[in-house]
């Protein structure tokens, strides 16, 4: 199996497959919608001159292209299916950075206080329609809305439960459960990443057996992928991650090695010290004193297990297969 080592190369190659085509759905937006847009790809300024940000990784695109590629299809066939899933990821970080009044994303301002709410809300919903129509324009394109449908029903899902967590007590009957941490994840983060090697297998002509598989093993990457973040957003180096150490402690985040410490012998110390929003340093080291760390990170390797199995269950094209794991693998195999 080829290794992460090979993953920037094959992200260059399926964002120079789906750049133009992006671009091209953007430019068909009103003008002013299209330069919020532009900027929340990392294109341009506000006021539209050409930005030196980086536009992110491209993952999801890229999940997309490979999809299409297991499924047998040439690259380009899952084009269309990046171009949409590209749209909607950032239609859903427009509405997410609103909602948890985020002011920064990527190293700068996030599009809501550039251009003010109203406008980022605006912009968000002139994304998601984007993405509606260019896959509705393709052949095979019912199908296509139809497995975004299911995936954007369950993104939903994910951020409601999201932000309900958040108004839960840390302590007691009604307090979060890591079974519950598991569907919110799957729901919030795996959906769109199933749905985007799904969407490209579905564009390329695969069975439905076949489109189910991989979406299986994105949601399953899904919940590893945000289990390792919630580790590196309490125990990451921030020279790496760009997150302040602690910062999800200090924001009273219920994240699962938390989750898992509070079920603890501790829980009741651990508990106190996040109501107070004090002493983060030390709650980090009561988590990872109850297992909370080796237990997130058992958990991640279960999902990747999860991953692995639904990939080797469907008849998929050995080399793009390939790639996709080392995607995957990539994805969670961060600095933890």
């Amino acid at each position: 199996m080829a290794g992460t080592g090979d993953v920037p190369r094959v992200l260059d190659r399926c964002r120079a497959l789906v750049r133009p085509a992006l671009e091209e759905a953007v430019g068909r937006l009103h003008p002013w919608v299209g330069e919020m847009a532009a900027y929340s790809f990392g294109w341009c300024e506000v006021g539209g001159a050409p930005a030196v940000a980086s536009g992110g990784k491209g993952v999801r695109q890229a999940l997309a292209v490979l999809g299409a590629e297991a499924a047998g299809a040439p690259g380009r066939a899952g084009v269309s299916a990046a171009v949409a899933v590209e749209l909607v990821h950032t239609f859903s970080l427009l509405h997410d950075d609103i909602m948890d009044g985020d002011t920064d994303r990527r190293r700068r301002p996030t599009v809501w206080k550039a251009y003010g709410t109203g406008p980022a809300v605006l912009a968000g919903d002139a994304l998601f329609a984007l993405a509606v129509e260019t896959l509705a324009a393709q052949p095979g394109g019912a199908r296509g809305v139809r497995t975004l449908s299911v995936a954007l029903g369950d993104l939903v899902r994910g951020q409601a439960d999201d932000l309900l967590f958040a108004d839960r007590p840390w302590t007691g009957p009604e307090r979060v459960r890591p079974d519950e941490y598991r569907a919110m994840a799957e729901h919030k983060t795996g959906a769109l990443l199933g749905c985007a090697a799904a969407l490209g297998a579905v564009l390329g002509g695969a069975a439905p057996e076949t489109a189910a598989a991989l979406d299986r093993a994105g949601r399953h990457l899904g919940v590893a992928f945000q289990i390792v973040d919630d580790v590196l957003g309490i125990w990451g180096d921030p020279r790496v991650t760009g997150k302040p150490v602690h910062g999800d402690l200090r924001e009273r985040k219920r994240t699962f090695p938390v989750l898992v410490a509070l079920d603890s012998p501790m829980g009741g110390r651990i508990a106190a010290l996040l109501e107070s929003g004090e002493a983060s340093g030390t709650a980090a080291a009561l988590i990872e004193e109850a297992g909370g760390r080796a237990a997130a990170m058992a958990e991640a390797r279960r999902h990747l297990a999860a991953v692995e199995t639904s990939l080797a269950g469907a008849p998929l094209a050995p080399k793009a297969v390939t790639d996709l794991r080392s995607l995957l693998e990539y994805l969670v195999r961060r600095d933890v």
